[in-house]
């Protein structure tokens, strides 16, 4: 009777132990602020914070996991502004009555800026879906765009 009650007592005070921990642990607290605004799609906030956790404890992994997470995020973020920029520049070219030969080079080059800057990132199993997913959009409008400018 004794051992049967023994290992569950053990394994709730370790639970509790490190329940305990994680929320009094200044670098673990930081670390779940930065889980939090990492899920809110606010990367710039999740990766400052995951690193003041990090320089906190180099040890801990969650914070290491969430600045990686971040700075992944943080590149598929600014590459999706500036296609949704260079897009508006070429509809903004495409709304002339006539496109000149120059306004096609610039189409073109911006075009082959954004398929370029695809290349460039690193997708990842921790990258957001919906990110990955929106950039993909962009590479292959851009790419569709590419081809009816080159012909």
């Amino acid at each position: 009777m004794k051992n049967k009650f023994t290992f569950p007592i053990i394994a709730a005070l370790f639970v509790l132990f490190m329940i305990i921990y994680f929320a009094t642990h200044p670098s673990y607290e930081k670390s779940l602020q930065a889980k939090y605004f990492y899920e809110m799609g606010e990367y710039d906030k999740a990766y400052t914070l995951a690193n003041e956790a990090f320089a906190m404890d180099v040890y801990n992994r969650m914070a290491s996991t969430i600045m990686a997470q971040s700075k992944t995020s943080l590149k598929y973020q600014a590459y999706i502004n500036a296609a949704k920029k260079y897009m508006q520049d070429i509809n903004e070219i495409a709304a002339k009555k006539n496109i000149s030969d120059a306004d096609r080079a610039k189409i073109k080059m911006m075009s082959e800026i954004v398929v370029d800057s695809y290349t460039k990132l690193a997708p990842s199993v921790i990258t957001d879906i919906a990110l990955v997913k929106e950039a993909k959009e962009y590479h292959d409008n851009f790419e569709n765009l590419l081809e009816k400018v080159t012909k």
